[in-house]
Parts: C-alpha cells; sequence; structure tokens
C-alpha cells in the first residue's frame, strides 16, 4: 500500500477515535448533570365578597278555655260558668352586613413551557416531570417539603419550586397629543419568586424573583373605532421573558456546568496565572 494512503487511513482513524472518546465524554457528563423537578407556579388569591342578612322570627302560644252549666225549672234555676284564658310572645329580629374575605389556593398551568425550555438550552441540567398538585387541602400547598417526602417528584436532584407574587393586567386608552391618533394598549406583568431546593437535605440553592412582562400595542384614528387586542401574543411574550429572567438567575446562583468550567480553566492556568496577577499588582509606599 503506498505510504500516503496508509498515512490517511491511520489519520483518519486517530479521528474516530477521538471522535469516540469526546461523544463518550459528552455522554459522561451529561449523565453527571443534576435533575431538576421544575413545579407549576403555586397562588394565592384573596376577594372580598359583602354580604347582608336579614331573619324576623316570631312565636306565640295562645290558650283558651271555656265551660258553662246551666239548668232552669218552674221551681229552681241554678248556673255555673268558667273561663279561662292564657296567651304568649316572642320575637326577633337578627340583621347583620359586612364583607367576608374569600382565600384561593391553587397552581397555575401556565409560564413554565418556557422556563423549562431555556434550563434545557443552557445545557446545565436534565429536567424530570414531578407530580401536579391535586389535594383539596389547599393549607398545604406550599409546604415543599410534605410534597418532595411524598414523593411528588421522583428521581429529582432538585426542586425548582415557583409561587406568583404579582399579577398585573392593564389596558389603557391613549391619545395621542397633536393628531387624531389613539393608542390602545393591553399589557401584562408577571412576578414570581422561586426557590431551588435540595431534595435530599432540603437545603436551598438559589433564591430569587424573576419578573415576565409582555404587551400589544394598536393605533387608531378615534376612540370609538373597534380594536382587537392580541391577549395570546401578549400571554406568549410573558412565558417567554419569565424563561429568559429564571434562566438567568439560576445561571448566576446555582450552575455546576460553569463551575466546572471555572475550576478547569483555574487549574489550567497554574503558576502562569499567578505570575501575570502579581505582574499586574503595583505597591505605592
Amino acid at each position: 500500500m503506498h505510504p500516503s494512503i496508509l498515512r490517511a487511513l491511520r489519520t483518519a482513524s486517530a479521528i474516530g477515535c477521538l471522535a469516540c472518546s469526546v461523544l463518550a465524554s459528552s455522554a459522561a457528563v451529561a449523565q453527571n448533570l443534576p435533575k431538576i423537578a421544575v413545579t407549576d407556579l403555586s397562588y394565592e388569591e384573596q376577594v372580598k365578597e359583602y354580604f347582608q342578612y336579614y331573619e324576623a322570627r316570631e312565636k306565640h302560644d295562645n290558650r283558651s278555655s271555656s265551660s258553662g252549666q246551666f239548668r232552669d225549672s218552674a221551681n229552681s234555676s241554678s248556673g255555673s260558668a268558667s273561663e279561662r284564658s292564657s296567651s304568649r310572645g316572642e320575637s326577633s329580629v337578627v340583621a347583620a352586613s359586612g364583607s367576608i374575605t374569600v382565600i384561593s389556593r391553587g397552581e397555575l398551568r401556565k409560564f413554565t413551557a418556557d422556563i423549562k425550555g431555556e434550563l434545557l438550552k443552557s445545557g446545565s441540567y436534565r429536567l424530570v416531570q414531578g407530580k401536579p398538585w391535586t389535594q383539596q387541602n389547599t393549607e398545604k400547598l406550599y409546604d415543599i417539603i410534605a410534597r418532595i417526602k411524598q414523593g411528588y417528584y421522583p428521581g429529582a436532584d432538585y426542586v425548582l419550586f415557583g409561587s406568583i407574587n404579582n399579577i398585573d393586567f392593564r389596558q389603557e386608552t391613549n391619545p395621542i397629543q397633536g393628531s387624531n391618533a389613539v393608542s390602545f394598549s393591553l399589557a401584562l406583568e408577571l412576578v414570581g419568586e422561586f426557590s431551588l431546593i435540595n431534595t435530599k437535605t432540603y437545603e436551598i440553592k438559589a433564591a430569587f424573583s424573576a419578573m415576565g412582562e409582555g404587551s400589544d400595542t394598536r393605533l387608531a384614528n378615534s376612540a370609538g373605532t373597534r380594536i382587537a387586542l392580541n391577549k395570546s401574543k401578549v400571554m406568549q411574550e410573558v412565558s417567554r421573558s419569565l424563561g429568559d429572567a429564571v434562566a438567568s438567575e439560576m445561571e448566576a446562583q446555582f450552575n455546576p456546568a460553569a463551575s466546572t468550567r471555572a475550576s478547569r480553566a483555574s487549574r489550567n492556568a497554574g503558576p502562569a496565572g499567578a505570575s501575570a496577577q502579581e505582574e499586574r499588582t503595583v505597591v505605592f509606599k
């Protein structure tokens, strides 16, 4: 075989072995990535309801008794009479009015798909699916430790628990100065609080708030014009921006892959890096 052909075959074989090694290394790294379960967003809503109550009761007991006896003849006459009477009465009125606060708790089955997508795109995590919250006792909704112990997140190393802190929905109509045009806008802002919890030690590894926002604006020549604003577009923008915000906070507070890369870079730098740092240091006396 010609030497050049032999060298080409050896080179191809070496490249193939290197590719296999890279793939094996990537698979090993992927297996070591932390597995995270992302919960649906919990919410608590308080609603004040007005009530008015009126009740009237009346109770009465009447008793009456009467008897009589009379005899009359040519030689004599006699008579007898008796009468009894009794009466009772009772009446009451109950009236009340005011407001009562009703607390509603649950999980919102929205806005988590883009959070999961952004975490997957980072390449730093694996995601596992947890069980949805279906219990009627909503007071335990925020007891995430109890849910972990009950097996809601099988196989997860961490649980990213999120709850909605505030939702602000605005629809406005604003005239534009200097023209006959009118601006119609629909906007939504959602703020959530998140905690990343270790399922073994229950240690909080990251905690942050994140906001998602979206809007749709249209212009018309007069205020009487009927405008259909795109609510679906607004919801999509909120979901995507919330996913970006959560992924950025996770990258900043908890990213094992980034920490590993930084550690390797530090080791590779070795003494040269230290000497370079020393050269940049200036002492003034």
